[in-house]
């Protein structure tokens, strides 16, 4: 079961992965970060990914009804270069991080990223 760091190298040998990082969505803060950031700043990525999630999280329109499980699987974010997948971390105790992978549109494959991303978050070792 991998930790932080091993899980966000696993990341980063995905195809066409620019950057990764564990953010916590309550407070914004990046637990960890690996490769480069859009913008070149970690902590502002983090910080603006911790919005987005929020407001994924926390609106019931977008939530899953009633079965125990996180409210949303993951966000997926596109523009003309690039893909953002946020995929949250379901763990033992009240979780609100989530992995954030940044792909290159043109080297990345969205599909199996979302899958392999989706494993690493339930292998994931926190604390």
């Amino acid at each position: 079961m991998p930790g932080i760091d091993e899980c966000l190298l696993e990341a980063m040998r995905l195809p066409g992965a620019r950057g990764a990082a564990l953010v916590d969505w309550t407070s914004g803060l990046a637990l960890g970060t690996v490769g480069d950031a859009p913008g070149g700043d970690h902590e502002t990525t983090a910080a603006e990914a911790a919005e987005l999630a929020r407001m994924a999280a926390e609106h019931g329109a977008f939530a899953a009804q009633g079965d125990g499980q996180p409210p949303v699987e993951d966000v997926i974010v596109s523009n003309h270069d690039s893909y953002h997948l946020l995929r949250f971390v379901d763990t033992s105790f009240d979780s609100s991080v989530f992995l954030h992978l940044w792909l290159g549109r043109e080297e990345g494959n969205l599909a199996l990223a979302r899958i392999r991303l989706g494993e690493m978050a339930a292998r994931l070792v926190l604390g």
